[in-house]
């Protein structure tokens, strides 16, 4: 993964890394062959990096972990979840802005 301050979140370490962190966590849900996934990755790995010790950013695979895709019920991908106190508190389906990303950010981190 070319993100040097991204997580890659598996159904493995899902509880782990993401529910159980005490940062507020923000996981893209993408899978290689999507389009609007390669779009968006170069949007969330520089938010990772301007974000680093405030928020836990990372990006799970769907075809690879596909229980913890199950699991939250997404059937369209980019997907990205807002996970505080180890609660979704918030989702955003599709590809979006950087500036976007970073107004849905600074409002979770709130």
């Amino acid at each position: 993964m070319a993100g040097e301050h991204l997580v890659e979140f598996t159904d493995a370490n899902f509880k782990a890394e993401a529910i159980g962190s005490q940062l507020p966590v923000l996981v893209d849900l993408w899978a290689p062959w999507c389009g609007p996934c390669k779009l968006l990755t170069p949007i969330i790995e520089d938010v990772a990096n301007q974000y680093t010790g405030r928020v836990k950013i990372g990006k799970l695979n769907v075809d690879d972990s596909p229980q913890t895709a199950s699991q939250y019920g997404i059937i369209s991908i980019p997907t990205i979840l807002f996970i505080k106190g180890g609660k979704v508190v918030d989702q955003h389906v599709g590809l979006l802005s950087k500036e976007h990303l970073k107004a849905k950010i600074d409002q979770f981190i709130q």
